[in-house]
């Protein structure tokens, strides 16, 4: 693909971004993608083949951005503790954001798909989480941070909680201190000294 159907391609990922933002899954259609885009029928159809594609394209470039963010705020001299901390915050400010968010599309794709194993991308995104949590709870233990007989146990529970946290934001609208509790409770089950 040469540089111009690269730049075309992102472009209209950003743009489905947005329609899907504003309207959800289910209500999206090749359509509105056009419209939005200001290209032909013709010229989406070039690059994707329905809605559902073009959502899995676009959830991979939004895990791909939000792991960049992440990693670009982890300095050097980084604990385990510290770069649980700055993962949980911006855990925080994802479960928080009301507007611009993904989440409401994420659910409805899902509940329409119900994709195949090995092309769940939310399934993969949750299953890396919960390794690269892990693997953080183990040096965390190594070097004397965090106190944890099960780090596969413990990973899994911190991302179920944040799933939890997740739905509940766009249920029930819960607040930064429930958010905050939350994380408190994770980092004081690690044996982390955390001040409310």
């Amino acid at each position: 693909m040469g540089e111009k159907s690269v730049q075309k391609r992102k472009f209209i990922l950003e743009t489905a971004r947005k329609v899907f933002v504003e309207k959800g899954f289910k209500k999206v259609t090749m359509k509105d993608i056009v419209e939005a885009c200001e290209i032909s029928r013709g010229g989406l159809y070039l690059y994707f083949d329905n809605t559902s594609q073009i959502f899995m394209e676009v959830m991979k470039l939004e895990s791909e951005e939000a792991d960049d963010v992440f990693s670009d705020s982890i300095t050097e001299d980084a604990t385990a503790a510290d770069i649980l901390v700055l993962f949980l915050q911006e855990q925080k400010k994802e479960l928080l954001r009301k507007k611009n968010t993904l989440t409401q599309a994420v659910y409805e794709f899902y509940f329409e798909n119900q994709p195949a194993k090995k092309d769940n991308v939310l399934k993969k995104q949750f299953d890396s989480a919960v390794k690269i949590i892990e693997k953080l709870i183990e040096a965390g233990v190594e070097n004397g941070e965090f106190y944890c007989e099960d780090c596969a146990g413990t990973a899994r529970n911190i991302m179920f909680v944040l799933e939890g946290l997740k739905i509940s934001a766009q249920t029930i609208n819960i607040t930064s201190d429930t958010v905050d509790r939350e994380i408190v409770y994770i980092l004081r089950s690690l044996g982390v000294e955390v001040e409310e």
